[in-house]
């Protein structure tokens, strides 16, 4: 498959995706139509922040599955347009961490012994050593709006400064999250008690300006504020007049409204310290990044779930490793449920019961809907797309968990219902390596999930197998397993077999002409 870079990348990134036996385009600086016309022949795209992924440049992407983006920021994507088109958009948020986390620092240290006009001073031939008199970090407030991965970092790292740490998170309710070295508040009281100020926010609608002239009209006299994430989460034109009215001593700033700043009036401020986003640049950095988006574009290529992803259910690498069999188990109960099911589907309802219900199943629930639809649709469908195109065709989709499982460990339901008729198959292991469709309707089966799969529906008598096998052997057909479940004694069953390679139409046709059989499909798995 291709890959498109169009920004610096590592040569590690590279080397990875070439030992996966993809094809790397290296294209740094493409853009407008020249980005458009090629794009239009790759599964892939790793950016950095130099490149605009546009709606046009993503419909362009006919081929196009993920988007992969070299650092944390993905406002340079639009990811409106890429998840109604099943386009994965990865970032690599631990990446960077460290060399943002220490720039921050940096930022802070250096405000506060105002080194760089310190050194300007020094190599004018100046010693103004009064002039330049500082402050201490020890036992100051630091407060940290946004507390992720760098906001906790710089937390850590402040509290061995001797500073205490109040944060605040738009995405984080109440005290969770924010570790040990932090304590969480709302937003204004982390505005009017900190010292010091760090935003650690993405951009996006809620957080763009969420630094304004109303927050710092409420913050300390003499407050420092620093801004190591996106430019726009501090709002320019306070800032300016805070600086100017000396509400605010001093600001580092590494990102801007716009980049690079031309024209920007804080740049060259006495108390305004500025650097060109340098937050990602170290040689650390730089390798960490190349080759996490490698590796998160390799999987997402290889049909695996994508780790990081922005516009997808987002999953811990350690729950991903848990619930990554239930995914693959769940996709194949979808497509069985589309294959089996005959009517139009209006709403699906899944349950999840045992121990697994305790771990994220967004995932898994988008396996399910991935697997189902791409039976019912042309076009893609993928974790990414799934529920946006179910809620697009009218199909509600309900959850429901239960720690309780009677026959299972863990157990796995979907069942759809058109009025008076309903239906539903249910999934579980047999081991971890094991996967079972161990339930269609109220037939109890045990039944490995893949390639063709024969399922009847009959009367519960004795010769009901034998007609069975003797049909798939006039018709040179090996079974490779059968399972028989029924309701009642002498009532109805379900027959179902997994036949070693493809099945064509005229066996199933052949089945269905006994009359002890009701019903006979062929399910691709």
């Amino acid at each position: 498959m291709k890959v498109l870079i169009t920004d610096a990348l590592s040569d590690e990134g590279k080397e990875i995706l070439r030992a996966a036996g993809h094809e790397v385009l290296d294209r740094k600086g493409l853009k407008g139509r020249e980005l458009v016309d090629t794009i239009a022949d790759c599964e892939a795209l790793i950016v950095r922040s130099g490149t605009k992924v546009s709606r046009e440049v993503l419909q362009a992407g006919k081929k196009l599955v993920a988007v992969g983006r070299a650092g944390v920021g993905v406002d340079n994507i639009d990811i409106e347009a890429a998840t109604r088109q099943g386009v994965i958009v990865m970032n690599t948020p631990q990446g960077n961490t460290v060399s943002t986390a220490e720039l921050t620092m940096a930022m802070m240290l250096a405000l506060s012994r105002n080194i760089p006009a310190a050194q300007v001073s020094l190599v004018d031939g100046k010693w103004e050593r009064k002039l330049f008199k500082g402050t201490e970090l020890n036992e100051k407030v630091l407060g940290v709006i946004g507390v992720g991965r760098i906001g906790r970092a710089v937390a850590r790292r402040a509290s061995a400064f001797g500073m205490s740490v109040i944060g605040y998170d738009p995405f984080i309710a109440g005290d969770a999250g924010g570790g040990p070295e932090i304590e969480m508040a709302e937003l204004d009281e982390v505005i009017r008690t900190a010292d010091y100020i760090t935003v650690h926010t993405p951009l996006n609608p809620e957080t763009r300006g969420m630094i304004s002239a109303a927050e710092i009209a409420r913050m300390k006299h003499g407050v420092r504020l620093i801004n190591c994430a996106r430019g726009g989460i501090i709002d320019e034109a306070a800032l300016l007049e805070g600086l100017r009215s000396g509400k605010v001593a001093g600001c580092a700033l590494d990102v801007y409204s716009s980049e690079p700043p031309k024209g920007c009036p804080l740049v060259g401020m006495e108390n305004v310290i500025c650097t060109p986003h340098l937050g990602a640049l170290t040689d650390e950095a730089q390798q960490n990044v190349a080759e996490q988006v490698a590796r998160q574009v390799c999987e997402v290529l290889d049909d695996k779930p994508a780790r990081n992803a922005v516009n997808a259910p987002m999953v811990e690498p350690d729950a991903l490793a848990r619930v990554q069999p239930y995914v693959e188990l769940a996709e194949k109960l979808g497509s069985a449920l589309a294959q089996l099911w005959d009517k139009p589907i209006r709403e699906i309802r899944i349950t999840y019961r045992g121990e697994f219900a305790e771990n994220p199943l967004q995932l898994i629930t988008a396996g399910l809907l991935k697997g189902m639809l791409s039976m019912l649709m042309e076009g893609p469908v993928n974790q990414v797309n799934a529920l946006v195109i179910a809620r697009e065709r009218g199909v509600r989709v309900s959850e429901v968990t239960s720690a309780q499982a009677k026959d299972f460990a863990n157990l796995i339901t979907a069942e759809v219902a058109d009025g008076a008729e309903s239906f539903s198959i249910s999934g579980a292991f047999f081991g971890i390596a094991s996967p079972r469709i161990v339930r269609i309707n109220n037939y109890r089966v045990d039944v490995v999930p893949e390639g063709d799969v024969i399922v009847c529906t009959n009367k519960d008598e004795p010769g009901v197998i034998s007609y069975v096998s003797t049909i798939l052997a006039e018709h040179n057909t090996n079974i490779a397993n059968m399972t028989v479940g029924r309701d009642v004694p002498g009532g109805t069953a379900a027959t179902v077999i997994n036949i070693d390679g493809a099945v064509s139409p005229e066996v199933v046709a052949a089945i269905k002409t006994s009359p002890i059989i009701f019903d006979a499909k062929l399910i691709k798995l």
